[in-house]
């Protein structure tokens, strides 16, 4: 029973202390004076009467009423029940005006009401929610007063406060002094349902409907009404952020809906109660409220809307606008997804059950929604029916940890969580862990109690929601019935509700103020008495007994049943358990190579839950007595099993995997020695789990609630024990608080020792297990410092004792947050502390004495300290243990004087990006691999075997130079094995290759940095002279050369000297340059402007201008000078006939161009050679003044010129911004004086000029300038060609020099098919008629699948002086009638500007984009990331075209191509071209070199291409040391591949061209390998100086101490080449003068192989030595296994992708013919005969059968090649005489020779054809191998005969190849030839007849054929020699 009201309170307006702007309110009276004990009257009233301040209003206002809920310090909730009225009041200000005149301040005109309402309240306090009654009482007290009733006041107020009412429905009760009325009521039993009438004495009636049961709230039609304001999706969002804990406000303009929407929130979360602040109306004094950080439920009247539009982070509904806001940075968790739609779906048919009919036919009359009351309970329905489905099973969660004296119980939060499947849901996440689900637990935790609706749900009607969920209008049926129920509860007896309650009577001058008289002041003595009457008449009554209807509270379903549908369960499940069975029962069986095989598939298979939990229940069967000792593999197969298990749980072991892991890893152990056993927990700690407080919490009180269990379980064992043994432990308990009052003091306190004592006897247990998982094997690593959780107070909070003040938990603390203090790191203190932790809390919360405390604090540093001493033990034993599962570490073979830096450390080889390795493209995964990585001085090695056990067989090899690594960056790794690996590297090399590797545990963390160390300094060694060229095969690493004494020793030091001295005079001239002066012309030094901003190079110490030049070359130079003409570019300059050495010197004025000496000290350009081509008319002086005018001095210098047309091509840097103006002023221009400039740029024309004259045509005397004169002189028969070929070159300048607009591709294609077909078909045809052919082919256009670009339309002017007109191009003859000018110089269009043509002159520019050196650098870094991606990606946006078309490289290559072709073109049409870009050392090398091998066939020879590269690359100064960021100095610039970018191009043109290039495709990859690998010295250094200086140079031609080292790259693929044709292209058969053509589109280029391909079986096949022996090596290996012959071994061999090398497992028929006529050589014992000298004797063999048979022969090696596919040659062969077509195209697309392996070059073409091409060759009438008898005790030897008739002679050589012959047998002198016997030492297994004996007047030769007829034939030619003498 409780009071209907505790207090009456009557507060008025303060007239005292009005005296701010606001006033306030004071209690005038309250009544009863005295608190009542059980309940203090609440503080703070008068605020919340007139929540929006007092106020006095000019005019009456209407009685309002409002209910305010003020929470006290226990958390209990008061209804204060507000009444207020109005009373009339005289103006205080018109009192005040009145009594001090009128003060001259006051405004007139404003007249102030003479009377004044001040508010009054009539306040009701009570505990309960009543709100009618609460309005009908105050509205009755109200009426008394207005309408002076009869009845005093008094007695009213007396009457209220002393009825007392049962608080749920309960039995009648004595009424107080007011009789109850019991006439109304039908029968006496309606009485006995405590139907509650109360009287007020003012003739009025009430029936008070209390609710049958208490615990469910009473809303009234509050709910709907919120639904009604704010909608549904609104009202979800409030109630999800109510039950996340976030801030809400409501607002509106009403009090009481205030209060009714924040009673209807709180309504829809039962059963949960909300536990933060709840005020549903805030007086505006108090609004700093809202700032509090705790979440809040508040309501504000809508008068302060402006102060709440600062908070960030409340969420505002506004319930009279219909609006929820929710700020930017709330995040609201929504409900998990199918219950979300359900729950929208059930809402909007109970509040709007139209929707579903709306589009019916025939709708139904009428269905109208249900009355608010019914409505109110419906939605309340499904808010339950929803906690139904989120809360089910939740009762199987709870551990009861003790039951006396009152029950404890935790909620396992992440097994409840684990089973519903819902860990990823954020939700309910938030819901478990916050208060009011605390408060739930604790509240309906307990078995035995009272039970409510929501009881009965969980336990009787989880089946039915289950399947119903499905079918929305079972769900409403359902929802229905439990809108009953709530229902009956709040309203149980709907029939008798007859209210009879007096209202104050309207009458007409109600509002009068005159009428209304002021509230009394009432007797408070009456009231009082009233009140003192009641309570003793209580007193006296007998005391209230009801019955309370405790019952056990059902568990319901349990929760494994309910989870299968919502649990993934995978589809061929079953199958991975059987896998998972098998497995483990192999490893018990012993039979360990089975279960090896079954591994990977369960570590696969271990990902799935139901796997995990197979693999613990079958463990579990293999424990006896708690023990099951192993074995080592055994240990370490199910020690990975366990990890792997381990690894795939969350921390938070929502399925309890680590829990029954827990027993198990004690259980499992091995023996190590003596009395030391070894643990599974030793191996498998490193798991989060274990460090997670909340695990920890949860296995201990499950196993508490076990242990408690059993002990009530053996006090009750009896016969009846085996049918009790189903008891779960709730229902014990249940039992047990049942019986708990029945017992003895004694009983009970023993029953209370009992739990305690299990409780700690558990903790000392958990301490023991906590330090077994917690310390580390090795306990003086720290490991521990790394994991987080340990100290983290956060984890601290499963339980909900200490959630809500888990903040103040933090301080208390010692407020450390793990163990990152350094003092207290080490790794016991670490573990004492946490188990301290947990101990405190758990033995807290379940009730341990603190003497027990005392004691468990006392022995955990001693379990602790006794564990480190075991583990010690064990760490020290199973360090001697083999480690069996590792695979043992390979070594790699290395390179002749390649040393290990750091010894193999054991890494594992994790998959990148590509997937062919990883078997995603079929095939084995070959990665991850396990093995170690070496480094030493030239590369970086992986080496090892992949993991998965299928293939564990092979070897997997990665390796790159070490100079070719890019760019190395740490990442961290976790593998799905049974180690944890953390650290990792991931390693780029520029040769297209990654190494992700991570270090294995073994590895320590500080050797992982020393290798990372090493590798820099490997990487960028301060000095070239520290790169493995230099250091190769020096012990030590000294830098210093070991003096050999050689033939050019003297050479080398004058070399050094010469180098030296000029240094001298450089440094000197530099010294003392200190002002600007203009340099004299005697001095002749060309210093540079300080005006000019070029950059210099940056690695050249000195400026380059300052150098000085020693006129006179001393005869000490002389020297010098005769090992320059032996470099390169001399050989090739008379070659070229641009003139000789001895020419030049002797100045013969009959040749137009002279080798210049000018530089040959390097002081006029550093970066130039010593000898260049300079035109015959101009001095040396010029020379040095002209170099001043270009970037790095880079004057230009011929390079190479036309055989037919005589064109030259030049090279020069691009000018520097000062002299480009100078240089293209016209010559007449006035000029200010003879300055500096004019002087130049007249030397600079003067230059150009003396080109021009050099070129024969411009000697003509017709042709001076026009372009007819020209054609008419130089080629008049070939016009017609002629024509159609010049459209070609204006087409190809027009898309050279475009701008942006127009873009190669976007050429008309339409008409320029045809026409591009017929140019190329009808040249032929006209070269046969025509003189002076000009050579040539263009790519055809079939074999490009594309139609050709060029467009010959497109006609302009080549300088695009005169724009075409409007309709397309001028005609031919137009365009062949204008000029042309002799000289083009292709430049840089950002120098150009400001140039201006002279028509006059017959030089032109062709300006052009180049690409930029940073360009390529970003372009090339983009392509590797394409080609070699660091981790596989699904986006669409980076699939390998993708990434390949961002990274333009492709648009790069076809820039270049474009603009080679264009020069070829203008120098195959006669006129000369001068590049000169950037700084002339990087695209001008490529352009020119390009240009170079596309129009002259011999550098497309081994021998042509290396003069090329020797030329144009390294003589010219191409910086490759820069360029490959080779040093310290260079790293910051990074590596930028201009070189590999030309090799690429010439890769494209042998693609569409095989038959013209001598070398394979594999050359080129060799050099582009070997150019970034630092192995050879040839491509380091950026100049000829530079490497003279080191005296590189010329080392070459000394003998080598050590043969095995190669110093250029040249030597050693020319040793190569004389060994195995795999650089050779066999099909090889160049066209005589032919000018290569390629088309540059990017549709028509092919990605280089090179970047994408791998052969993981050996590596990268460029060093070809490693790759021999590597396969003699496993060779080797396969042999012993041969005397197995009982199975017939089979012949098949698997090649796989990305692991062998395709080509040397299936080579191409040529390479297989000659590899297979080796073997057999060396089968016979023949000496073997070089492949060349087999393949040059077939093909002219052929070449002679094709003669005889008289049909035109297309290409000898087509006929032999074996996969002729699409192969561009010329677009035709025309064949007049055959009658089958005009013409034949020959196709082949791909490179024919795919030996992948490294090259040499070779001796002379001439040479290479024929080596046996002398006269001899046709006297050689017999040859052969003989075997011949050495001299007295000498062996037989074969050698090879050759029996010459001419001269009459048998001579004999050591082999076949043999020059120099070993001895000669004159037939004069022979007697007679006999067939002979075996001697001593003959050859084995050779028939007698074979040998023969020839004696000549001196001596007897004995001889052994291979066999008797060949013994015959020698006898017999022999003889008829003699016969024929």
């Amino acid at each position: 029973m409780a009071r209907l009201a505790d207090y009456f309170v009557v507060v008025g307006y303060d007239l005292d202390k009005r005296g701010g702007s606001e006033g306030q309110g004071h209690i005038l009276q309250r009544f009863p004076e005295k608190d009542w004990e059980d309940n203090p009257f609440p503080q703070g009233i008068e605020l919340f009467c007139q929540p929006n301040g007092w106020q006095l209003v000019p005019e009456r206002e209407r009685p309002s009423f409002f209910v305010s809920v003020l929470t006290d310090i226990n958390s209990e909730r008061h209804y204060c029940a507000c009444f207020t009225f109005w009373e009339g009041l005289d103006n205080p200000q018109v009192q005040k005006a009145e009594a001090s005149e009128v003060d001259e301040d006051e405004v007139p005109g404003l007249v102030q009401p003479t009377q004044v309402f001040a508010p009054k309240s009539l306040v009701l306090v009570s505990r309960l929610d009543h709100t009618e009654v609460f309005r009908n009482c105050l509205g009755l007290i109200y009426a008394v007063h207005v309408d002076s009733l009869s009845v005093p006041l008094e007695t009213v107020i007396g009457n209220l406060l002393t009825c007392v009412i049962p608080v749920a429905g309960g039995s009648q009760v004595n009424t107080p002094p007011f009789s109850m009325h019991t006439d109304f009521y039908p029968c006496q039993e309606e009485r006995e349902e405590s139907l509650r009438t109360i009287t007020l004495g003012a003739g009025d009636r009430q029936v008070i409907q209390t609710p049958i049961n208490d615990t469910l709230p009473v809303s009234g039609s509050s709910v709907a009404h919120l639904f009604r304001q704010l909608g549904i999706v609104n009202v979800l969002y409030l109630f999800c952020a109510a039950l996340t804990e976030h801030k809400i406000l409501f607002l509106s303009s009403s009090y009481q809906r205030l209060t009714d929407a924040c009673r209807a929130l709180l309504a829809i979360m039962f059963p949960l109660k909300y536990s933060f602040t709840y005020v549903p109306i805030l007086p505006g004094k108090l609004l700093e409220v809202l700032s509090t950080p705790t979440p809040f439920i508040i309501g504000v009247n809508s008068f302060f809307r402006s102060e709440t539009q600062e908070l960030l982070d409340v969420i505002i509904a506004d319930l009279d606008g219909g609006t929820v806001t929710i700020p930017e940075c709330v995040h609201i968790s929504l409900l998990p997804d199918p219950l979300l739609q359900q729950t929208q779906t059930a809402l909007s048919m109970v509040l709007d059950p139209e929707l579903e009919i709306a589009d019916h036919a025939f709708p139904p009359s009428s269905t109208q929604p249900s009355t608010l009351k019914i409505q109110d309970k419906e939605i309340r329905a499904v808010f339950l029916w929803l906690f139904g489905q989120l809360f089910h099973g939740y009762r199987w969660c709870l551990h009861i940890i003790r039951i006396h004296p009152e029950p404890v119980i935790r909620f396992h939060k992440a097994a409840f969580l684990g089973q519903r499947a819902l860990t990823e849901d954020d939700f309910l996440m938030k819901v478990l862990d916050g208060m009011a689900f605390a408060g739930f637990i604790s509240e309906r935790g307990p078995p035995y109690r009272l039970t409510d609706l929501f009881d009965d749900l969980m336990a009787n009607q989880v089946e039915r929601i289950r399947q119903e969920e499905c079918s929305p209008h079972k769900v409403m049926n359902h929802i229905k019935e439990l809108a009953e129920q709530l229902f009956k509860n709040e309203n149980p007896y709907p029939a008798v509700a007859m209210h009879k309650v007096q209202r104050p009577a309207e009458s007409p001058g109600h509002n009068d103020p005159k009428n209304l008289a002021i509230f009394p002041l009432l007797d408070d003595v009456t009231v009082q008495l009233f009140i003192d009457h009641a309570a003793a008449k209580l007193q006296t009554a007998p005391p209230v007994v009801k019955a309370e209807l405790k019952g056990m509270v059902p568990s319901g379903p349990p929760l494994g049943d309910i989870v299968d549908r919502h649990g993934h369960v995978l589809a061929n499940s079953a199958r991975r358990l059987e896998v998972v069975r098998n497995c483990i029962t192999y490893i018990f069986d012993n039979k360990m190579l089975e279960a090896k095989k079954l591994m990977p598939a369960v570590l696969r298979a271990l990902k799935g839950r139901a796997a995990r939990v197979c693999l613990t229940q079958e463990l579990n069967q293999h424990v006896l007595q708690n023990r099951a000792v192993l074995d080592d593999q055994q240990f370490d197969y199910i020690v990975r099993m366990m990890n792997c298990t381990l690894q795939d749980c969350s921390h938070m072991d929502e399925h309890g995997i680590a829990a029954i892991l827990l027993p198990l890893v004690t259980a499992f152990c091995r023996k190590l020695g003596a009395g030391i056993t070894q643990f599974a927990y030793s191996c498998v700690q490193e798991h989060m789990v274990w460090t997670n407080m909340q695990f920890w919490e949860a296995m201990f009180y499950s196993d508490v609630q076990n242990h408690i269990r059993a002990l009530y379980l053996e006090q009750e064992s009896g016969p009846a024990a085996g049918g009790q043994e189903q008891l779960g432990a709730l229902e014990l308990a249940s039992e047990q608080s049942r019986l708990w009052p029945t017992l003895s003091k004694e009983q009970q306190s023993e029953r209370v020792q009992k739990e305690e004592s299990t409780v700690f006897s558990q903790a000392i247990h958990y301490a023991n297990r906590m330090s077994y998982l917690l310390l580390p094997l090795d306990t003086s690593k720290n490991r521990l410092l790394n994991r987080s959780g340990i100290g983290d107070v956060e984890s601290v909070s499963n339980s909900y004792v200490t959630n809500s003040i888990a903040g103040s938990m933090a301080e208390s603390y010692d407020t450390e947050s793990g163990f990152e203090d350094a003092e207290s790191s080490d790794v016991a203190n670490s573990v004492v502390r946490f188990i301290n932790r947990f101990v405190d809390k758990v033995c807290n919360e379940s009730g341990v004495t603190n003497e027990h405390l005392k004691a468990l604090h006392t022995m955990i540093p001693d379990i602790v300290q006794m564990h480190i001493e075991t583990l010690d033990a064990v760490h020290r034993e199973s360090k001697r243990l083999p480690p069996i599962q590792k695979p043992k570490l390979l070594r790699p073979i290395l390179l002749a004087g390649e040393e290990l830096v750091m010894d193999g450390m054991r890494v594992h080889l994790i998959s990148d990006g590509r997937e062919e390795a990883t078997g995603a493209l079929g095939g084995p995964p070959l990665l991850p691999a396990e093995g170690a990585i070496f480094l030493t001085t030239y590369r970086l090695i992986f080496k090892g075997t992949p993991n998965d056990p299928l293939v564990g067989e092979q070897v997997v090899t990665r390796s790159f130079p070490i100079a070719s690594l890019t760019k190395e960056k740490r990442i961290s790794v976790s593998l799905s094995m049974d180690q944890f690996i953390q650290e990792g590297l991931q390693l780029r090399s520029c040769t297209f290759q990654l190494l992700k590797i991570a270090f294995d545990e073994e590895v320590a963390s500080d050797l992982a940095e020393v290798f990372r160390k090493h590798m820099h300094k490997l990487r960028y060694p301060q000095h070239v002279q520290g790169t493995f060229a230099f250091t190769v095969g020096q012990s030590g690493k000294t830098l210093v050369e070991h003096k050999t004494k050689d033939k050019n020793q003297s050479i080398k030091t004058l070399s050094k000297n010469l180098v030296k001295s000029a240094k001298r005079t450089i440094g000197r001239q530099y010294a003392t340059r200190k002002k600007y002066s203009p340099p004299t012309w005697e001095n002749r030094s060309s210093l540079q402007s300080e005006l000019d901003e070029d950059e210099l190079s940056v690695t050249e110490e000195l400026d380059q201008g300052s150098l000085t030049l020693s006129s006179t070359i001393r005869s000490s130079d002389r020297q010098t000078m005769s090992n320059v003409v032996e470099r390169a570019c001399c050989r090739d300059y008379q070659r070229l006939g641009l003139g000789t050495l001895s020419n030049s010197l002797t100045r013969s004025k009959n040749e137009p161009f002279r080798i210049s000496t000018v530089n040959r000290m390097y002081t006029v350009c550093r970066s130039y050679p010593g000898l260049l081509i300079v035109p015959q008319s101009i001095p040396d002086s010029t020379i040095q003044r002209i170099s001043r005018c270009y970037r790095q001095n880079r004057f230009p210098v011929v390079c190479w010129r036309n055989s037919r047309t005589k064109a030259v091509l030049l090279r020069s840097a691009g000018l520097h911004a000062k002299g480009v103006v100078g240089f293209f002023k016209s010559p007449n221009a006035p000029s200010a004086g003879p300055s500096q400039a004019d002087s130049t740029s007249l030397e600079q024309e003067k230059y150009m000029q003396a080109i021009i004259s050099s070129m024969p045509s411009y000697c003509e005397p017709s042709g001076r300038n026009t372009l007819g004169g020209f054609t008419s002189t130089h080629m008049s028969t070939s016009d017609s060609s002629d024509k159609l070929r010049q459209p070609k070159i204006g087409a190809l300048m027009k898309q050279v020099m475009g701008g942006k607009e127009d873009v190669p591709e976007t050429f008309s294609r339409g008409a320029l098919g045809q026409r591009a077909r017929v140019i190329s078909l009808s040249q032929p045809r006209v070269s046969g008629k025509a003189k002076n052919p000009p050579g040539g082919k263009w790519g055809s256009i079939r074999g490009s699948g594309r139609l050709s670009a060029y467009n010959p339309e497109v006609g302009n002017r080549l300088s695009s002086k005169e724009s075409p007109q409007p309709n397309g191009g001028p005609s031919e003859a137009l365009f062949l009638r204008q000029q042309r000018a002799y000289l083009y110089i292709i430049g840089d269009k950002t120098q150009l500007k400001g140039g201006k043509q002279d028509s006059f002159q017959q030089w032109e520019v062709v300006p052009i984009e180049v690409c930029d050196v940073r360009q390529v650098k970003n372009s090339f870094k983009k392509l590797m990331k394409a080609c070699v991606p660091s981790s596989a990606t699904s986006e669409p946006s980076m699939t390998f075209h993708r990434c390949l078309e961002e990274s333009e490289w492709m648009c790069l290559l076809h820039r270049v191509l474009q603009v080679s072709v264009l020069v070829v073109e203008l120098l195959d049409t006669g006129s000369s071209v001068m590049v000169s870009l950037e700084d002339g050392w990087d695209v001008t090398t490529q352009v020119v070199s390009l240009v170079q091998l596309l129009s002259d066939p011999y550098y497309r020879t081994f021998d042509g291409f290396r003069l090329l590269v020797e030329k144009e690359w390294l003589s010219f100064g191409h910086r490759f040391s820069h360029r490959g960021a080779q040093t310290l100095a260079s790293q910051s610039s990074g590596f930028t591949p201009v070189f590999l970018q030309f090799l690429d191009c010439v890769h494209q043109i042998h693609l569409q061209f095989p038959m013209e290039f001598e070398f394979s495709q594999y050359y080129l990859k060799f050099l582009a390998y070997h150019y970034v690998s630092n192995r050879f010295r040839t491509f380091l250094l950026d100049s000829d100086y530079e490497r003279i200086e080191l005296g590189v140079l010329y080392e070459e031609k000394g003998e080598r101490k050590n043969p095995q080292v190669c110093k250029s790259v040249w030597d050693y693929i020319d040793r190569l080449n004389k060994k195995t044709p795999i650089f050779f292209n066999y099909m090889f058969s160049p066209e005589d003068e032919e000018v290569l053509r390629p088309y540059s589109f990017i549709s028509n280029l092919k990605v280089w192989d090179f970047y994408i391909e791998e052969t993981l079986s050996e590596g990268p096949s460029y060093d070809w030595e490693l790759v021999q022996r590597g396969r003699q090596e496993r060779l080797a290996e396969e042999v012993p296994d041969k005397p197995d012959t009982t199975t017939p071994k089979s012949q098949r061999h698997i090649v796989w992708p990305c692991y062998d090398s395709r080509s040397r497992v299936v080579p191409d028929a040529i390479t297989k013919l000659l590899q297979d006529l080796q073997s057999l050589e060396a089968e016979l014992g023949l000496p073997p005969e070089k492949w060349k000298d087999t393949w040059d004797k077939i093909k002219a063999n052929q070449r002679v059968e094709a003669k005889l048979e008289n049909r035109p022969s297309f290409n000898s090696s087509l006929l032999m090649s074996s996969n002729l596919s699409h192969q561009r040659r010329s677009q035709g062969v025309y064949l007049p005489e055959s009658g089958v077509g005009s013409s034949i195209n020959l196709a082949m697309d791909r490179e024919i020779s795919t030996t992948s392996t490294p090259v040499a070059g070779r001796p002379s073409t001439s040479t290479l054809y024929s080596q046996f091409q002398s006269t001899e060759s046709e006297n050689r009438s017999f040859e052969g191998i003989l075997f011949k008898k050495g001299a007295l005790l000498k062996p037989w030897k074969p050698r090879w005969f050759v029996l010459d008739k001419t001269k009459h002679q048998l001579r004999y050589y050591e082999t076949r190849q043999d020059k120099e012959c070993k001895g000669v047998i004159e037939l004069a002198e022979v007697e007679s030839v006999i067939p002979g016997t075996p001697t001593m030492g003959a050859p084995k297994n050779i028939e007698e007849k074979a040998f023969f004996d020839l004696k000549t007047t001196k001596r007897v030769y004995n001889f052994c054929a291979q066999d008797s007829p060949n013994a015959q034939l020698w006898m017999d030619s022999i003889q008829s020699c003699l016969s024929d003498a």
